[in-house]
């Protein structure tokens, strides 16, 4: 192992300019040279690279967003792009790839893997949606789920101001972990994500019974699923059921940018160091992650085969705490 590469692929996810410093630091620490791969698969199709020294990555710990930037491949899922793909680590000579990203990024490395006599690559998770399976949360969503937070505190000031019901819309196409975590720590009254099936009637029902006991408003949040935008219908179909004054907030992009959290980099800290390790100690077709505060290494193919439960107790406390 003398010489490896670096990449961020799918969505960004603030912390991850943390993981890149720090797998650059662990990796200089033990004597490898690293190749920063820009534009996720696309560059590394491309061979589209800068060095990454001690220079290269300073002053980036605070900063959101990846500084080797990113972008989604459809070249993965066809095999002529993962030759191409194992073709050019062989022509870059890495001995061993750092991937930083979602379940589409393993995905595409797991199945480069299969088809192909690659080098090892090792899988870092990176989601704001915290929906890969293998590890208790990625890197971004503790960020994320603060600026959805900071949006339902201030929400909540206007809301009591006029009695209204608000709908706040978050990301997470396919899972409630943003949407239930902020929900809590926001104290809102109502939840809607894709795990369970929403009924409008006895939702609104239970709204309207929090204003006659003297609420002075109401907060609904909700993940945006398959469809983003999906609060103005909700909100429509609220109305028919109570005559209440609402308003739609939609956070979008916003959760994505902006300083990782305390908790963000050091995770990304954490899993950059781990990741490096990983390929020194021989580990290939793996993630690195925690799991219990512990580190969890996960086969790249469990980490988008198998679905990552909602927590449990969580979805109990918030039925709890919103009563």
């Amino acid at each position: 192992m003398k010489r490896i590469g670096i990449l961020t692929s799918g969505g960004d996810a603030p912390g991850m300019n943390a993981c890149i410093r720090a797998a650059v630091r662990a990796a200089l620490a033990n004597n490898l040279t690293v190749v920063g791969i820009r534009r996720g698969y696309t560059g590394l199709i491309a061979t589209d690279t800068v060095p990454l020294d001690r220079a290269a990555i300073r002053n980036i710990i605070h900063q959101g967003g990846t500084i080797l930037e990113t972008s989604r491949s459809p070249d993965l899922y066809t095999r002529e792009g993962r030759l191409r793909v194992a073709e050019a680590i062989g022509k870059m000579g890495l001995d061993g790839v750092i991937l930083i990203g979602g379940d589409g990024t393993f995905h595409g490395a797991s199945l480069v893997a299969a088809d192909t006599d690659t080098a090892p690559l090792v899988g870092v998770p990176g989601s704001i949606d915290n929906d890969v399976y293998g590890t208790d949360y990625c890197i971004g969503f503790d960020t994320a789920a603060n600026c959805a937070v900071e949006a339902i505190d201030r929400i909540r000031d206007t809301a009591r101001s006029h009695e209204r019901l608000f709908f706040l819309e978050v990301m997470g196409r396919t899972a409630g972990f943003l949407a239930l975590e902020s929900g809590i720590a926001g104290g809102a009254e109502e939840l809607i994500i894709p795990e369970e099936e929403t009924s409008i009637a006895p939702m609104s029902e239970r709204i309207r019974k929090g204003f006659d006991i003297g609420k002075k408003s109401a907060i609904v949040v909700v993940a945006e699923a398959k469809t983003p935008g999906i609060s103005f219908q909700i909100a429509g179909e609220v109305k028919k059921h109570l005559d209440l004054d609402s308003r739609v907030v939609i956070l979008g992009h916003l959760q994505r940018g902006g300083p990782p959290t305390l908790r963000d980099r050091v995770l990304g800290s954490s899993l950059g160091v781990a990741a490096v390790e990983a390929l020194l100690e021989g580990r290939s077709e793996c993630m690195v992650g925690e799991v219990g505060g512990a580190l969890a290494y996960t086969p790249l193919e469990e980490t988008w085969k198998k679905k990552k439960p909602l927590n449990e107790n969580l979805r109990r406390i918030f039925s709890i705490l919103s009563d």
